[in-house]
């Protein structure tokens, strides 16, 4: 009967257990942190899903039925320049999708797309103090990142290669999310835009470890004890798990995206920028298969999606899946559906039952 015996991680992040629970926008809703972080894990609140008002009511709600640690994560992206050619290149091409459905491919459109970190954004944190505070796509402007360590925060980012790991550790990140080629979602990348060399979760993380010294959390194709076990075994403190828990009754996904999630298979998936700008791993559908599934037409992130809304719109009014985005990890087919308090304590309990160091938890 023993816990996992990386201190450093469990008392750097305020938890029982090393399992983290994905920051998903557009799933991951309060009850799904709540759960996660009751279990002894860490919770994690996705802000691209919200406004700033919105986020700050929905850790008003999650303050309000947890005091244990919570992970608000957010988007650090740069806001793209205008590209008036570009967007009139990417409209032109989904114009024939726009007749198909009855709509006018010419009709004006407009969308906030994903926000990233900003002062608003940090006086929220400053306010609530969460635990831990993570990031996508690098870190923001140093003096925001100074305010959220100064509001007792730990900061938390995703690297997809060994020099981003190691860019991250030198800009003063507490802990590295090693991020391997097969998680689902968004790809955290931001020192290369090139997908063809992007590194697989096991290669990833003793390349990672080995190359600093903050603790490293795995990511990628993690769906099961056997994932958690191997990627502890590599030297990962930690591992943040988020495909597993789209099939938790906590997910607020589209029926649409239940259903594919579960037709999926190991090569149901891959990489796309169709849908956003940003390359992330999907449920292969019609749009990704005739645009992409990565196409230099489709303009920075975020302005792709706001031309994709009124189609993907229509068509899921049809019942058609066509142009929404099925975010999933390669690992998505070895998730057992339990409820996420449930899958967070059996990740770990059957990690620690593969390494051999029992199978139960001791409260701390």
């Amino acid at each position: 009967m023993r816990t996992w015996h990386d201190r450093r991680i469990l008392d750097l992040l305020g938890v029982e257990i090393p399992v983290i629970q994905a920051p998903m926008a557009g799933a991951t809703t309060a009850e799904m942190v709540i759960a996660a972080s009751e279990a002894g894990g860490l919770g994690s609140l996705p802000s691209a899903q919200y406004s700033v008002h919105q986020l700050h009511e929905a850790l008003s709600q999650i303050t309000a039925r947890t005091t244990r640690s919570i992970n608000v994560n957010f988007f650090s992206h740069v806001k793209p320049d205008a590209d008036p050619a570009g967007q009139m290149r990417w409209r032109a091409l989904l114009a024939p999708y726009f007749v198909e459905l009855g709509l006018d491919p010419a009709a004006p459109i407009s969308g906030p797309g994903r926000a990233p970190f900003d002062n608003e954004f940090c006086e929220v944190v400053e306010e609530f103090r969460p635990k831990v505070v993570s990031f996508h796509f690098g870190l923001p402007d140093r003096r925001l990142v100074d305010r959220v360590k100064a509001a007792g925060a730990k900061v938390l980012s995703s690297a997809t290669t060994v020099a981003e790991a190691v860019w991250l550790e030198a800009h003063g990140v507490d802990a590295v999310i090693a991020m391997g080629f097969e998680a689902g979602g968004h790809r955290g990348n931001f020192l290369t835009q090139d997908m063809t060399t992007q590194v697989g979760t096991m290669a990833l993380i003793p390349q990672v470890v080995d190359a600093v010294k903050v603790p490293v959390i795995a990511v990628g194709g993690i769906a099961d004890g056997r994932g958690v076990a191997a990627a502890l075994m590599l030297g990962a403190s930690a591992v943040q798990i988020g495909s597993a828990y789209l099939l938790t009754p906590e997910a607020k996904i589209p029926d649409l995206h239940a259903d594919a999630l579960g037709r999926a298979g190991d090569a149901s998936t891959a990489i796309t920028n169709v849908f956003t700008g940003r390359p992330a791993r999907g449920v292969v559908n019609r749009l990704m298969r005739e645009l992409g599934p990565l196409s230099d037409v489709a303009p920075a992130f975020p302005t792709a999606g706001v031309a994709l809304a009124a189609i993907r719109a229509r068509a899921e009014e049809e019942g058609r899946d066509d142009f929404t985005n099925l975010w999933a990890g390669q690992a998505l087919g070895l998730a057992r559906r339990l409820p996420s308090a449930e899958l967070t304590v059996k990740l770990f309990e059957d990690a620690m039952a593969a390494l051999g160091a029992g199978s139960a938890i001791r409260r701390l």
